[in-house]
């Protein structure tokens, strides 16, 4: 691992802060200004009905688009900046830094570097131009109220009706399905098959087909991110396949983008703690600085130093050309954790006052952020394979060690 930035890469960091201190709109600079330290959904911004934040996302969309970077991840020949992982690693670190929104969800993410690999020529230009643009938001329909951590044993069913997929079966965890225009999922199209074959990609162009219902899931910090997604008799054209048919599981688990370092996560984190010294060295009432305290904040200060530097071997190890395995796992459980390990001791910083929920109360420290993060970091150990899963694949492919 080498720290420091080579002449290029320090040019090429450069020109990104600059570009988001010309580019970033203004209403973004304003949550930052008011405490407000997390740069928000842009595809919820997109779709708000607050003209300002809608205005303000679809012009930091244009501004990313207009440098190239709305898909830094995907070759050029695709309308992608082909950054390599380093370059990748820097606009992500700044982006982070500046508590910019970043773009494009997971159709720039996910779906885009997957229809580059698998697609045929006509899907490619089908959809690839629309990804780019930001018209159009995908949402994922991967998990099931029965697969989540196992999902192979999803089983909501295509079959096969001329020239048509009818789909039925339900989805869960649906991040953002609410603010998409369309949907891609992994379906089961032939029920004889073992768990991970007989599965297809199917792409749904658009989110409110007949038969296909969206509901709100409100978690416990009383906030709309995901949904459940049903399916009654939902038609697809069958050539909305990706991929090979019952070969999906495969086409699935494509990912192209390296930002697998969470380098995003890290430097938030990072930021996080950093305020929760100040609030510790502000004097107020609220901040009750204990020795048990003061311990905790220290030991967690150095866990956010750890926590980065897991991202920087990631990412180094991916800029040497070398894939990495467990130590992805390593960084995302030790992250997600360390994350909530740090907003808990927010809670224990401000004592009572960490029960007020309103941000807007004038008694609640550094706007309830810490109150409020502490409950949406407990499923942050849950989402994208949990710490136990996280744990079995360090354990496994890290340590070399038998399966239970």
């Amino acid at each position: 691992m080498d720290w420091a930035d080579t002449p290029e890469q320090a040019e090429f960091r450069q020109r990104v802060k600059d570009v988001i201190e010309a580019k970033l709109p203004a209403y973004y600079k304003e949550l930052l200004d008011k405490g407000l330290e997390d740069p928000g959904s842009w595809i919820g911004d997109r779709n708000s009905d607050d003209e300002e934040q809608r205005s303000a996302a679809v012009e930091w969309g244009e501004s990313m688009s207009a440098e190239g970077w709305f898909a830094p991840h995907w070759p050029e020949e695709y309308g992608g900046a082909g950054l390599t992982p380093m370059e990748q690693f820097i606009y992500n670190m700044e982006m982070a830094e500046a508590g910019a929104p970043s773009v494009g969800g997971g159709g720039v993410s996910l779906l885009g570097p997957t229809i580059i690999v698998h697609g045929r020529d006509d899907q490619k230009q089908k959809y690839l131009s629309g990804i780019l643009s930001g018209e159009i938001v995908w949402a994922q329909g991967y998990s099931e109220p029965g697969a989540g951590s196992d999902l192979g044993s999803l089983q909501t069913r295509a079959m096969l009706d001329g020239d048509e997929y009818v789909i039925n079966g339900q989805k869960i965890w649906t991040s953002g399905a609410h603010h998409a225009d369309s949907l891609f999922a992994l379906v089961r199209t032939n029920p004889d098959a073992p768990k991970h074959r007989g599965i297809s990609f199917m792409l749904i162009d658009d989110i409110h087909t007949p038969g296909l219902n969206i509901r709100p899931l409100i978690n416990a910090a009383w906030k709309h991110g995901f949904n459940e997604t049903f399916f009654e008799d939902v038609r697809v054209p069958a050539t909305n396949v990706l991929g090979e048919v019952d070969r999906g599981w495969y086409v699935g688990m494509t990912l192209l983008d390296y930002e697998r370092s969470n380098i995003s996560g890290a430097v938030a984190l990072q930021r996080n703690i950093k305020r929760l010294i100040d609030e510790a060295n502000s004097g107020k009432e609220s901040a009750r600085v204990t020795t048990a305290v003061r311990n905790f904040i220290t030991d967690c200060f150095i866990e956010c130093e750890v926590g980065f530097n897991f991202s920087f071997r990631i990412i180094s190890m991916q800029n040497a050309g070398v894939l990495p395995n467990y130590e992805a796992s390593t960084a995302k459980m030790f992250i997600s954790e360390v994350n909530q390990r740090t907003q808990r001791a927010g809670t224990r910083l401000f004592g009572l006052y960490a029960n007020i929920w309103d941000e807007d109360d004038p008694r609640a420290p550094a706007r309830a952020q810490f109150t409020q993060r502490y409950v949406l970091t407990i499923p942050a150990t849950i989402a994208g394979g949990s710490s136990e899963i996280q744990r079995n694949i360090i354990a496994t492919r890290g340590l070399g060690l038998p399966r239970g």
